[in-house]
């Protein structure tokens, strides 16, 4: 069936005329609503770029909510425009190179006790800040050796690449608009997505150059502009012809990094670069291997399958009620599981 691209609103479709049972995604909407008691949640299904199903309790449907860590993914798309746009020569450029000020975090200004910059740190590469491998500010992790999932070396990432634009001054942190307006610029309006953004920091003690390693960038999005961004990664980041994030980019942040590969054992072969993969199947072992997603606390989930045309949006869902990690791993996969096989053709 021809892909189509949603314009401000989104164009509706019955789940029958892109290859669903209704009956069956009725009954998986049962099953949810029943798993979900009394839990807020929203839903998105498309496919094929049409909406097909929205499903949701105690969340309007025009509720921008933060999406937490799925931000990682839109950083990314951004590193990989960056890239395209020469403003960065490679993804394995040094950081140090363009944002010098990573390195201006001394015993004692960090986040924590034992937490600064190191020697090591110097040699941090763009690649190694979006896949999470850099081990910055953390004592015996050189870089490209641990997958560390963290929110500080995020943090120079944005910084990072909205200084070489300039958009961004350590020393005044909030004297210009950061690398949301790349995201916004660059991401969100080629698309006709209404997302909006903030920024926030975590408690730091005194003395703490948060200004330096902070600045965390939030995006606020209802259910159906993940979807959107959904789409657009369903489409190696073409929309409706034009190239908005690089294709060859977009294909290689959505399987397992390389240093993963060569550092971690094959039970955390599931991080791409920013996105979290399923080309070992080690993600999500009852879905295809080429589906990825954006992820984020609270239940955020952006669900992609490019072998099935398919979106699903959780903004949020209900499996954060695990407190274990696998548990909640297992709770997406069961989820997206019944919606597949809801899929008559």
């Amino acid at each position: 069936m021809k892909t189509v691209f949603p314009k401000q609103e989104w164009e509706t479709r019955p789940p029958e005329a892109v290859g669903f049972s209704d009956e069956k995604l009725h009954a998986v909407e049962t099953w949810f609503k029943g798993m979900a008691d009394d839990k807020p949640f929203r839903i998105v299904i498309a496919r094929y770029g049409y909406l097909i199903a929205e499903w949701g309790q105690g969340i309007d449907a025009h509720k921008r909510i933060n999406q937490s860590s799925v931000g990682k993914s839109y950083y990314s798309c951004i590193l990989g425009i960056a890239v395209a746009e020469g403003k960065i020569p490679s993804l394995d450029a040094k950081v140090i190179d363009h944002y010098p000020e990573m390195m201006d975090i001394a015993p004692r200004e960090g986040p924590k006790p034992g937490r600064h910059a190191f020697e090591k740190d110097r040699h941090i590469t763009f690649r190694q800040l979006i896949c999470n491998t850099s081990g910055y500010m953390k004592p015996g992790e050189e870089p490209g050796k641990v997958f560390h999932y963290q929110t500080f070396g995020m943090n120079i990432l944005t910084n990072g690449i909205a200084t070489i634009y300039g958009l961004y001054d350590s020393r005044e942190p909030g004297r210009l608009p950061g690398c949301a307006k790349l995201i916004e610029d660059k991401i969100r309006d080629p698309i006709d997505g209404t997302w909006s953004h903030f920024y926030t920091d975590f408690e730091h003690p005194p003395g703490a150059k948060k200004n330096i390693f902070g600045h965390s960038l939030r995006v606020s999005a209802t259910a159906r502009d993940t979807a959107r961004a959904g789409h657009l990664w369903l489409n190696y980041g073409n929309w409706n012809g034009v190239q908005v994030v690089p294709e060859d980019y977009l294909k290689a942040a959505t399987v397992t990094n390389p240093d993963i590969l060569a550092s971690e054992p094959e039970e955390n072969w599931k991080y791409g670069h920013g996105f979290w993969v399923n080309d070992y199947g080690k993600q999500w072992p009852d879905l295809p291997r080429n589906s990825f997603a954006a992820a984020g606390a609270g239940a955020k989930h952006i669900w992609v399958c490019p072998e099935l045309g398919l979106v699903v949006s959780q903004n949020p869902g209900i499996w954060d009620q695990f407190k274990d990690e696998e548990q909640k791993v297992a709770g997406q996969n069961e989820i997206l599981a019944r919606i597949l096989d809801a899929i008559d053709k």
